[in-house]
């Protein structure tokens, strides 16, 4: 089979398409040839050798969902599966080819109305927004600012605080065009990447969701009200700095609060609930999915190379 693997950590060029053996499912799993991979920025941080110290090697074949139809099953796995069109999740990766291995009772039949793009594009994005919002404790009335909206995780977090009755949803994000798509999707205030925008935006939040961390991360504890909560759910611009924690400690006064979230720390059949009703709204158009392209498998690295420029406004596609 055709496959995308990390031949070098660094730019885009370190992709390249290779042929593979097909994967045989496990005790537990299924084999699904792929028809939609989702493209995001976990990918690209760690085919930029970022994660090199958490594991990842070069040969590594990114990718963590797929959308497809499972076509042979392991051991001690209903029969019925084959046959099915499916979301699935590909654990530590894999997802970058024609075919892919997924656990089994992660999987998620596609509801009616959702296509296969849509459905990749807010499988685990949809996840991490909503647990993402639990976990810094979220209310309705409350003031939200997501940082890095542009993404898919930050476009269904504006859209989750807002149905879920935020007084404020501001975001951060590049342009003023992007800004504009993001209020048509339930943001009431645009700042830039320094927090500078609407003279109206609120100048404390009482949760602030964080996509980016990086250098700049700590500036945004100066963002947060008294008894404010900012969850970190990605890591796209790397690390923030080792003493990024002073300033946190500097407002010890106002009881504000830290948290990293990781969906691996949430229930499997809690995952699988949530999922599910997303996917259903989803299909019934209360809740957008934003594409920015659909590219084939071979163009791995261009979808790299677009999200390294920033280009991207929602998810890239790849089609197996």
């Amino acid at each position: 089979m055709k496959a995308v693997e990390i031949q070098a950590f660094g730019g885009p060029d370190g992709l390249a398409v290779v042929d593979l053996p097909a994967p045989v499912p496990a005790a537990g799993e299924v084999l699904v040839e792929t028809e939609t991979i989702g493209v995001s920025g976990a990918d690209a941080v760690i085919r930029s050798g970022a994660l090199a110290s958490y594991g990842f090697r070069e040969g590594y074949v990114p990718g963590v969902e797929v959308v497809g139809t499972v076509t042979a099953v392991g051991a001690g796995v209903d029969t019925a599966w084959t046959g099915r069109r499916v979301w699935a999740p590909t654990g530590a990766g894999g997802g970058y080819a024609e075919q892919a291995t997924a656990p089994a009772d992660e999987l998620l039949t596609l509801p009616a109305g959702l296509s296969a793009v849509d459905a990749v594009t807010l499988g685990s994005a949809g996840v991490v927004a909503h647990f993402g919002l639990a976990h810094a404790r979220f209310a309705p009335g409350e003031s939200v600012l997501v940082r890095g909206a542009a993404g898919s995780i930050g476009i269904m977090t504006v859209q989750l605080a807002a149905r879920g009755g935020a007084a404020a949803v501001a975001v951060t994000t590049s342009s003023a065009a992007r800004g504009e798509r993001l209020r048509g999707l339930g943001a009431t205030h645009v700042l830039d990447r320094s927090g500078q925008g609407d003279a109206d935006a609120p100048r404390a939040y009482d949760v602030i969701v964080d996509v980016v961390a990086g250098a700049d991360l700590p500036d945004y504890f100066d963002r947060l009200a008294p008894n404010g909560r900012m969850v970190v759910v990605g890591a796209v611009a790397g690390q923030p700095p080792a003493d990024f924690g002073t300033r946190l400690m500097a407002s010890f006064q106002k009881s504000m609060s830290f948290a990293t979230f990781s969906a691996a720390t949430v229930a499997a059949a809690e995952l699988h609930a949530v999922r599910a009703e997303q996917f259903a709204a989803a299909g019934r158009g209360e809740l957008e999915t934003v594409v920015h392209e659909v590219l084939p498998l071979a163009q791995a690295a261009e979808a790299h190379r677009r999200m390294d420029a920033g280009e991207v406004f929602g998810r890239i596609v790849l089609t197996g």
